[in-house]
């Protein structure tokens, strides 16, 4: 057995796995974010309550721990932020912990218990509240230089003339610090971000979303922006990587339809021409972060 968690900023989520794609939720409580005691607590006091049972410790988190160094970067999380927190955990619990970034679980649980399964090559994508990813290749996380293998959603990428008629779309600034990066167009918040720049108007990527599906002329020509600029990075990420599937997770993944045309532009753009669809809806709408944590642990301490 696994004991394993998905941490946020605002919420720690924790359950036992005893297998992978079943997991039985233990509960789950505010994320303590300055104090890295308070913290630990929360991981031990979960541990303690099967001490004799599980095997170690397994976590889904905001952040990214570099596979060379084991340093964790969590902004969100300051009490985390630098730490080696593998390590840091381990002397408080006396177990082992193996911890990985959401995205990358995300796309383990997809790759092992949902719409991946049975394919060796899966890159899972979020199109949240902004951009993210993860690469899975023969049941395995690919990690990569510094951890950040499948960020597609960072680095210079997108256009600047797009559509028909073409329109200029400026490089938007990101938080991480370079400008143009999918993340600033490709989740809910760019979506508003550019229905304002093209329409004046502000609105809800949800409001865009249900005046698009109306056959609103305004909303489509924001949504086939939206899907040009999306689309075209992608399927540059997958001519290099090779994946079969690309399961779609976060808010946005809840519209059927944005999916479909989504997975039609990118079959489009790609070398290969998959004959049934590419990219599609995520299988796993229920924790697939403490899903994939557990595929994670199972993996990597209990050797299921």
């Amino acid at each position: 057995m696994i004991t394993c968690f998905d941490i946020g900023g605002s919420t720690i989520k924790s359950a036992r796995a005893r297998s992978a794609g079943e997991i039985e939720i233990i509960d789950r409580v505010a994320t303590p974010l300055d104090d890295f005691d308070a913290f630990a607590a929360v991981i031990a006091g979960r541990v303690a309550a099967d001490r004799g049972r599980t095997k170690g410790v397994s976590i889904s988190i905001a952040g990214v721990v570099d596979p060379a160094s084991g340093s964790l970067k969590c902004a969100n999380i300051p009490c985390l932020d630098g730490r080696l927190i593998e390590a840091d955990l381990e002397r408080v619990i006396g177990l082992p912990v193996r911890i990985a970034n959401d995205a990358d679980c995300f796309a383990l649980a997809e790759a092992t218990s949902g719409a991946g399964k049975g394919h060796r090559n899966v890159f899972g994508v979020i199109l949240g509240t902004g951009v993210g990813g993860g690469l899975v290749i023969d049941g395995r996380i690919v990690a990569g230089a510094g951890g950040y293998a499948g960020e597609w959603g960072h680095g210079k990428a997108l256009q600047t003339a797009v559509g028909k008629p073409p329109v200029e779309v400026p490089h938007f600034a990101c938080g991480c610090g370079q400008s143009g990066c999918v993340d600033t167009i490709g989740g809910a918040r760019g979506m508003e971000k550019l229905h304002h720049l093209l329409c004046g108007e502000v609105l809800s990527s949800t409001e865009v979303i249900d005046r698009w599906r109306a056959g609103e002329a305004s909303a489509s020509r924001t949504i086939d922006i939206y899907l040009e600029l999306v689309s075209v990075p992608l399927a540059l990420t997958l001519n290099i990587i090779g994946s079969s599937v690309v399961p779609v997770g976060g808010g946005l993944s809840n519209v059927p339809e944005l999916i479909e045309a989504l997975d039609r532009e990118v079959r489009g753009r790609t070398l290969r021409r998959a004959a049934g669809p590419l990219v599609v809806k995520a299988a796993l709408t229920t924790e697939p972060g403490l899903l994939g944590a557990a595929a994670l642990g199972l993996q990597e301490i209990a050797r299921v």
